[in-house]
């Protein structure tokens, strides 16, 4: 029998009770070209080609994997899931103070 325990609390999550949550991220670096007057006229084949090409020479020393790309998998009980989609980024509530018009 497999069991499974939420990521969050550690607390061991009973299949035949609660439903067991998945949360799946993917983090990647965001290759976005810059962008200039002659967009309409570029070739983005070539431009991949090129950019592989330039890879190839240059080698990926410097580069570690986990840099590039990341996927992650976590399970959570009912309990996390709503407290994960209230704040996925794990951001403190800001607290805002309505101060009066002196």
């Amino acid at each position: 029998m497999i069991h499974h325990s939420c990521d969050l609390c550690k607390r061991l999550i009973d299949t035949e009770q609660d439903v067991r949550y998945v949360v799946k991220m993917e983090v990647y670096a965001a290759l976005d070209p810059a962008l200039d007057e002659t967009d309409d006229e570029r070739d983005g084949l070539q431009e991949v080609q090129d950019m592989l090409q330039r890879m190839e020479e240059t080698g990926t020393e410097g580069v570690e994997e986990d840099e590039v790309y990341q996927s992650l998998r976590f399970d959570l009980c009912p309990e996390c899931r709503k407290k994960f989609l209230k704040q996925p980024l794990g951001r403190q509530a800001v607290k805002q103070f309505d101060f009066s018009q002196n």
